[in-house]
């Protein structure tokens, strides 16, 4: 009986600016079965220059890089194929963060303090045309869609709420009626799902919605 032909391997880039990840990744991939690192960049542009000549099937990319920051190098390697399949591997968990990377074009985040078996588990769902998300960062970025359905009034109102003003000072601030201003001021709660004003600011700051004011 002929034996069927293994499924070629799935290729990597990886791109950190710290030698000890790059090392501590590339030792890694080369223990597991089905995957082969083809480049090490440890640069953003280093990584956009090194897509271009390697084609990979998967990048794993660090944010925080020098010469360009990681989402503008996933930026620029979309921009060049629109099927890359790049996966953010970093230590910033931010919502925000999360958010620029999906729509830079990323198709996973992950933690760099998270396990071999989810970073495999990752690689081939994204090698695969799938997008993956840890659990808990899935349920930031679906809280984060009623956040975003926020209307203008209601983000000018959680900036004047953020910033610890009662609801006669933000009806004066805003010239409308107070009665107005607690008809959005529930909306924003409950769009936000949270149950008081300071959790609104807290849950506000950490989405990154004061900074689109």
């Amino acid at each position: 009986m002929t034996t069927p032909p293994a499924d070629p391997p799935i290729t990597l880039l990886i791109a950190d600016d710290h030698p000890l990840i790059l090392a501590g990744l590339a030792s890694l991939i080369a223990s597991l079965p089905g995957l082969r690192l083809l480049g090490q960049a440890g640069t953003g542009l280093a990584a956009v220059e090194l897509y271009r000549e390697l084609r990979p099937d998967v990048v794993l990319m660090d944010l925080n890089m020098p010469e360009m920051h990681g989402i503008e190098a996933i930026e620029r390697i979309c921009a060049d194929d629109a099927q890359a399949k790049i996966v953010i591997l970093t230590s910033y968990q931010g919502e925000d963060s999360v958010h620029r990377a999906l729509g830079a074009g990323a198709r996973g985040y992950l933690l760099k303090d998270s396990g071999f078996l989810q970073l495999t588990q990752c690689i081939r769902q994204v090698a695969a045309g799938r997008h993956y998300l840890p659990p808990e960062l899935a349920a930031q970025q679906a809280s984060r869609i009623d956040a975003n359905r926020l209307s203008k009034r209601e983000h000018d109102i959680l900036l004047h709420l953020s910033a610890g003003k009662s609801n006669k000072m933000i009806a004066r601030s805003a010239g409308i009626e107070v009665g107005t201003v607690k008809f959005h001021v529930n909306n924003i709660l409950t769009k936000l799902n949270v149950s008081s004003r300071t959790e609104a600011a807290t849950v506000a700051a950490r989405r990154g919605l004061l900074g689109a004011f």
